[in-house]
């Protein structure tokens, strides 16, 4: 009988072709139907792994949380960039493919990041998510995420509607 390992750890430089998979799968699944077709093709694009290795040598911090020898899925986290928040960290964003939603993986990355981020003097934590995104939004709210504010971005020639989960420390 083999047995699988769970494990999060920080991305290397050359995780960089596995985080641009996990990334456009990721995105495709999420955003498809929200976001413009052609818009959410060239944001996918952007992020190959050209870009990907740069934002880990730069020392971004991004856990992976890997199913054995796959990655199933990534967190990007930092300082909050919304300086009118009175957040300190920032969940910049955090993906899972779609084989792997449903099953705690998200809820286990999650925490890393927020424990990580708090190790680093940013325990109070938010994220934003794409107001008719229903996964994320419940996903965000199951954790304990309150509510806190709104905004929208610009897709293309769509504007969508956004809104701030915080956890304060």
């Amino acid at each position: 009988m083999s047995t699988i390992t769970i494990e999060i750890r920080r991305a290397r430089t050359d995780d960089a072709q596995n985080l641009a998979e996990a990334h456009d799968e990721a995105w495709r699944a999420a955003y498809r139907g929200l976001i413009p077709g052609m818009e959410l093709e060239r944001l996918i694009n952007r992020r190959g792994p050209g870009w990907w290795e740069t934002a880990i040598g730069r020392g971004s911090r991004i856990s992976l949380i890997m199913f054995g020898d796959r990655v199933a899925g990534y967190a990007n986290y930092g300082r909050n960039r919304a300086k009118s928040l009175p957040y300190a960290g920032e969940v910049y964003e955090i993906y899972l493919k779609p084989e792997f939603q449903g099953i705690g993986f998200g809820r286990r990355l999650f925490g890393h990041a927020r424990r990580d981020l708090s190790t680093c003097g940013m325990a109070s934590t938010v994220v934003w998510a794409l107001s008719d995104n229903d996964l994320a939004t419940g996903f965000y709210r199951s954790l304990g995420g309150r509510a806190v504010a709104r905004s929208s971005e610009t897709f293309g020639t769509r504007v969508l509607d956004k809104v701030a989960f915080a956890w304060p420390s």
